[in-house]
């Protein structure tokens, strides 16, 4: 009767430590295959002219790694590469506009939102940042105009009702 309390445990562990070691696994080889296309763009970009896609590429890769500074200059490259009539350049300026929020550069954030904007009407994803960006500023009234924008886009979008009623019950409340 002692064996199966002790079976049961070990069985247990082994699922738990099977997992654990799947889950490391994963997060090694998704690291190994970012560092290498980080890698393969770095040296190609510093030899030749990339593309935009690349350049937005490359400078997403520098974002997500909290690099900027980086980010910023490549994104920048990335827009004088790009060829407006053939390819879609607001997430570019969506994403300069959140390496430079990281930065809390927040005007030149809200430039490259609007400019997203601009390329791209509807764009929901920079509608919500330069709502983000316009409380960063304490802004309220501009920032509540931006998530009702979305939401006029996108009714169901959780991130602009939850902010536009969380700024909604702000304003109704006496300071």
């Amino acid at each position: 009767m002692e064996e199966k309390p002790l079976i049961i445990y070990l069985s247990l562990l082994i699922i738990l430590l099977g997992g654990a070691g799947f889950a490391v696994i994963r997060q090694v080889l998704k690291t190994r295959k970012i560092e290498t296309v980080l890698s393969k763009l770095e040296k190609k970009l510093q030899q030749e002219r990339g593309t935009a896609q690349e350049y937005y590429e490359l400078g997403s890769i520098y974002a997500d790694k909290k690099m900027f500074a980086q980010a910023i200059v490549v994104f920048q490259k990335a827009i004088k590469t790009v060829d407006t009539e053939e390819e879609n350049i607001a997430p570019v300026y969506n994403a300069l506009g959140f390496a430079y929020f990281a930065q809390e550069q927040f005007d030149i954030a809200i430039r490259n939102y609007k400019e997203a904007i601009k390329q791209e009407p509807g764009y929901i994803t920079a509608i919500n940042n330069l709502g983000h960006v316009y409380e960063r500023k304490q802004l309220t009234s501009q920032a509540l105009e931006a998530y009702e924008e979305a939401l006029k886009y996108d009714p169901d979008n959780s991130t602009a009702k939850r902010r536009a009623e969380s700024l909604r019950k702000r304003m109704a409340t006496p300071a």
